[in-house]
C-alpha cells in the first residue's frame, strides 16, 4: 500500500504530496485524513494522509513510522474544501488544512494537549476480608452506588490502592470535557409576524444564500433560533458564526438556554485544551450546533443543514495572515456542498453583499423596526470645533449634561472610544521629537497604569523616560487620546461615578470580558467606556444613553472603505441604546458633523449611506465593481525590497491587459519588526489569466531567501 502525505512544513518549496510505504502490520489502520508520523531528510514530521493508492512512479520509497491519530481528523469534505481555498487564496497547501484544526490535532511534532479525566470507584466482586476502619468506610460509601474520587478528599490513597489491588473496588477512569453548557431548555420566544416571514422565506431543504437586513434591536438573534430548531427537528446539524468581538457570554447563553448541552463553542478566548475537547464532542456528533468565530467555519459538522453568520459586514470573517481566506466565502463554498441555506445578518451588510443582493445573487430579507415597537433612538451630532473654542476637549457640555441625567434615573451609559491606551503618543514640546518603535517605525502608544510606551504591532515596550533622548529637555508630554486618559477625565468631572473600562487591555486575561458583561449588567457599574468591543453584541436593558467620543477616528485612516466602517461603526454602537422599554438617545461627538457617513447614522439611514457610497466606489473602481488583489513584498533588505516590487510591476504590466495596476508604493506601515515593505493593487473584474501570472511569481520567489512575496485578495487594509 501506498499513501500520498502532505508533511507539516509550510514551505513553498515543499508544498506537495510525496509518497510513502505502509508496513503491513500497520495497514489495517491507514484511513484518508488521519495523522502519521513519517521520516522527511533528517527529520521526523507529522503528515495528514490525502492519498491511498497501490503503487508510486518514485523508486525506493520510505515507510510511515507511525500513525497519531485512530481518528479521522479532516474528512472528505474539509479535504476538498482545502484544496480549493489553496487554489482561490493561492497559499501553501497544509497552511490551509492547519487553519481547520485546534492545535492539538495540528500536524505538528512533539504537540501534547491533555485530556481531562475523572475517576470513579464501584464495589468489585471480592467483598470478603478484614478491613480497617478507614477501608471499610470506603466500602460503605460505594455500597450505595459509584463514587467519584474528589468525593473522597479525606481519604488517604494508599487505602484506595489496596482496595483496588485486591479487586474489592473497581477503578475507572472516565473523560471529561472542560466546558459543559446547562441543559435547561426554555421556550422560544413568540416571533413577530415580521420574524415568522423571515423563517418562512427561508428554504431549508436546498443550497442558498439570504441576506437578513435586520436594523438593531429587531430580533435577528431569535429568527436564527428559529431556524435552527426547525433544522434539528430534521436531525440535521446547525453552524452560526459571530464575530470575534461580540462572541459574548450573552450569545452562549441564549442559546444553551434554548438548547443545552446540544451546543459546543469555537473561539479565540478557549485555552487549547476546552478548544480540543469541543471540536473532538462535534467530530464525534455529540453537538448538533456549533457558535464560534472565524475558524468555526471548518467544524466537523456532518449532515449540516444551516448555515448562520451574524454581523456579517464584520472584517474579522477575513482572515490577515496566510492563507488569507474569507469565512464567508467559505461558508457559501460549504453551503453548496451541503445543499443547504446560509443567511448572513446585519444591521449595516457589507456594501459588496448589499449589492450581491440588489442583483438577485442572494435573497434580500428585511427586518426594518425594533421587536418592541420602539424607535430607533435619537442621534445627536456634537460639533467639537465649538466644544474645543469653549475649552472642552474630551466631554461636550451636551455628553456631560445628559450622562448625569441617565445616572440620576439609575440608567446606564455606553461610552464608544475608537483607541485604547492613556493617550496615541508622546512628543517633546521642545523640539518635536516623537517616540516610535525600533523595529516599526510608527508612534509607540503610552500606557499610564504602566507607565509604559508599547508598539501595538509587534508588542515592543519601554519605559517613559521623563527626559526627551534629543534635546535632554524634560518636555515630554502626552498627546492624542485613549480609553485611559478618557476614564481618568471622566471620573473628575463625575467623581463616585461606578466606571468601568473596557479594552483590548483590560479584557486580554481569560474570562475578564465575561466577567465584566456580567458586573456591568448587574449595575455594579453604571458607565462602560470601551473601544470597538463595546460596539456590538452587547443586549442591556437600562443602557439608555451612548456616547461616541472622537467619532472622526475611522474616517481619518487611509482606506477605501473609512466610510464605510465609520457608519457601520456609529450604527452599531447607536444600537445599544434603548434597547427595551426605555426611550434611548445617542450623542456623537465629531469635527466633521457635515460628513455624508456621519449624517447617514444620525438618520439611520442605510440606503441612503449605501446609494451615496456605491456612486463613489463606482468612480474609484472599488469594490464591489472590481475585485482588488494585493502584492506585498518584504525584505530585511531596503534596496532589495526596492528593487524586486518594480520587477514584479514589470512583470504584471506586460502579462495583465485588463486589469488597473497601482504602485509599488510603501505599505500603510513600512517598516514592521525590521522588514521593509511595498505594495502593488491589481484591480480586476475578470480572472482570466490573473492567477495563471500571479502562479508564475510565486514559483519564482520560492527559492529567494531575501524576498519574499504575499498576495492577499480582497484584503481588509494596505
Amino acid at each position: 500500500m501506498i499513501v500520498g502525505v502532505l508533511v507539516e512544513l509550510s514551505n513553498k518549496k515543499i508544498d506537495r504530496i510525496f509518497d510513502y510505504k505502509v508496513e503491513k502490520q500497520l495497514i489495517d489502520s491507514i484511513r484518508v485524513g488521519i495523522r502519521v508520523e513519517v521520516p522527511f531528510g533528517h527529520q521526523v514530521l507529522e503528515g495528514f494522509i490525502l492519498e491511498i493508492k497501490k503503487d508510486s512512479d518514485i523508486d525506493n520509497l520510505k515507510s510511515i513510522i507511525g500513525i497519531v491519530d485512530q481518528d479521522i481528523i479532516l474528512n472528505q469534505e474539509l479535504i476538498e474544501l482545502g484544496r480549493t481555498i489553496q487554489k482561490k487564496t493561492l497559499a501553501t497547501l497544509i497552511s490551509c488544512y492547519q487553519v481547520m484544526l485546534p492545535k492539538a490535532l495540528k500536524a505538528k511534532k512533539n504537540t501534547i494537549i491533555n485530556k481531562k479525566y475523572d475517576i470513579y470507584y464501584r464495589l468489585g466482586e471480592n467483598l470478603e476480608g478484614n478491613f480497617n476502619r478507614t477501608q471499610q468506610n470506603i466500602i460503605n460509601m460505594c455500597k450505595t452506588g459509584e463514587v467519584k474520587r474528589e468525593d473522597l478528599v479525606k481519604i488517604s490513597p494508599s487505602s484506595l490502592k489496596t482496595l483496588v489491588r485486591k479487586n474489592i473496588l473497581i477503578e475507572e477512569k472516565r473523560e471529561h470535557y472542560r466546558l459543559e453548557y446547562q441543559d435547561s431548555r426554555d421556550k422560544i420566544k413568540e416571533l413577530t409576524e415580521n420574524q415568522k416571514e423571515v423563517v418562512e422565506s427561508v428554504q431549508l431543504e436546498k443550497e442558498g444564500t439570504y441576506l437578513l437586513h435586520g436594523v438593531t434591536g429587531s430580533g435577528k438573534t431569535e429568527v436564527y433560533i428559529k431556524l435552527i430548531e426547525k433544522v434539528l427537528k430534521k436531525h440535521k446539524t446547525a453552524l452560526m458564526l459571530v464575530p470575534e468581538i461580540s462572541l459574548t457570554p450573552q450569545m452562549i447563553h441564549r442559546f444553551s438556554e434554548v438548547f443545552g448541552n446540544q451546543i459546543a463553542a469555537l473561539h479565540s478566548a478557549l485555552s487549547e485544551g476546552e478548544k480540543y475537547d469541543e471540536w473532538r464532542k462535534i467530530n464525534r456528533g455529540e453537538v448538533s450546533i456549533v457558535i464560534g468565530a472565524r475558524s468555526a467555519i471548518f467544524a466537523p459538522l456532518s449532515n449540516l443543514g444551516i448555515i448562520i453568520i451574524d454581523e456579517e459586514h464584520s472584517d474579522s470573517y477575513k482572515q490577515d495572515n496566510n492563507p488569507r481566506y474569507d469565512a464567508r466565502d467559505v461558508a457559501i463554498i460549504r453551503s453548496k456542498t451541503n445543499h443547504c441555506p446560509l443567511i448572513m445578518g446585519s444591521a449595516t451588510p457589507s456594501l459588496e453583499a448589499f449589492a450581491r443582493a440588489g442583483k438577485g445573487v442572494f435573497q434580500l430579507l428585511s427586518m426594518p423596526n425594533r421587536i418592541n415597537g420602539k424607535r430607533l433612538p435619537q442621534v445627536e451630532l456634537i460639533d467639537m470645533n465649538q466644544e474645543i473654542k469653549k475649552g472642552n476637549s474630551y466631554f461636550s457640555s451636551r455628553l456631560i449634561e445628559q450622562i448625569k441625567k441617565r445616572l440620576q434615573k439609575k440608567e446606564q451609559v455606553i461610552l464608544l472610544l475608537n483607541r485604547r491606551g492613556y493617550a496615541s503618543f508622546v512628543t517633546c514640546k521642545n523640539c518635536g521629537y516623537t517616540a516610535k518603535c525600533p523595529q516599526c517605525d510608527i508612534t509607540l502608544t503610552y500606557h499610564k497604569t504602566s507607565n509604559m510606551l508599547r508598539c501595538h504591532y509587534c508588542g515592543y515596550a519601554t519605559n517613559l523616560k521623563k527626559k526627551c533622548p534629543e534635546c535632554r529637555e524634560e518636555s515630554i508630554s502626552s498627546l492624542g487620546i485613549g480609553t485611559e486618559r478618557v476614564e481618568e477625565e471622566l471620573k473628575k468631572i463625575l467623581k463616585n461615578t461606578r466606571i468601568l473600562r473596557m479594552d483590548y487591555d483590560t479584557t486580554s486575561r481569560k474570562g475578564t470580558h465575561s466577567k465584566m458583561i456580567s458586573e456591568f449588567k448587574n449595575h455594579e457599574y453604571d458607565i462602560l467606556l470601551g473601544t470597538q468591543i463595546v460596539a456590538k453584541g452587547l443586549d442591556f436593558e437600562d443602557v439608555t444613553l451612548v456616547g461616541v467620543i472622537n467619532a472622526d477616528t475611522s474616517l481619518n485612516i487611509p482606506d477605501f472603505r473609512s466610510s464605510e466602517n465609520t457608519f457601520s461603526l456609529l450604527s452599531q454602537v447607536s444600537g445599544r441604546s434603548g434597547r427595551s422599554t426605555k426611550e434611548g438617545s445617542v450623542i456623537i461627538q465629531t469635527f466633521n458633523p457635515d460628513h455624508y457617513a456621519i449624517q447617514f447614522v444620525q438618520s439611520h439611514d442605510y440606503i441612503g449611506f449605501y446609494k451615496r457610497e456605491m456612486q463613489i466606489r463606482y468612480q474609484l473602481k472599488y469594490p464591489p465593481y472590481y475585485y482588488i488583489c494585493y502584492l506585498k513584498v518584504s525584505s530585511k533588505d531596503y534596496q532589495e525590497a526596492s528593487k524586486e516590487t518594480n520587477k514584479i510591476k514589470k512583470c504584471l504590466e506586460k502579462n495583465l491587459k485588463e486589469e488597473i495596476i497601482l504602485g509599488p508604493s510603501p505599505a500603510n506601515i513600512f517598516k514592521l519588526n525590521n522588514i521593509y515593505r511595498y505594495g502593488i493593487i491589481i484591480k480586476y473584474k475578470k480572472d482570466t489569466n490573473l492567477y495563471q501570472i500571479l502562479n508564475r511569481l510565486i514559483e519564482h520567489y520560492r527559492s529567494n531567501s531575501k524576498v519574499n512575496l504575499e498576495l492577499d485578495f480582497n484584503p481588509n487594509h494596505f
